[in-house]
């Protein structure tokens, strides 16, 4: 299971907004099947394998070249386990703060 953090950053556009490329980007990922959420500072991907996350990154790129974008810069934080293989972003976030003694 790959758990990643993805930023795609648009390069080379007219304005400083970046809403619709990331919107580009993040319809690309959604449109290959994998679970997505949504945050301020980037984008949480779950795919069953790395190759998997690799086509859908591809795709997102992809998309924001088509939007308009000159160049894109990403950043990937990537988790990959092969131990557990139904481990959600949510639970990881839950094993902290019971850590922590706090109920999330």
């Amino acid at each position: 299971m790959v758990i990643a953090e993805v930023s795609v950053v648009p390069v080379g556009t007219e304005r400083t907004g970046v809403s619709e490329y990331v919107a580009a980007a993040v319809s690309a990922f959604e449109s290959s099947g994998l679970r997505c959420t949504l945050e301020a500072m980037g984008t949480t991907v779950e795919a069953e394998s790395r190759e998997e996350f690799y086509r859908a990154l591809d795709r997102a790129q992809e998309a924001v070249f088509e939007a308009g974008a000159r160049r894109v810069y990403t950043v990937v934080k990537m988790d990959e386990r092969r131990d557990e293989t139904d481990r959600s972003p949510e639970e990881m976030v839950r094993a902290v703060r019971e850590r922590q003694g706090r109920a999330s």
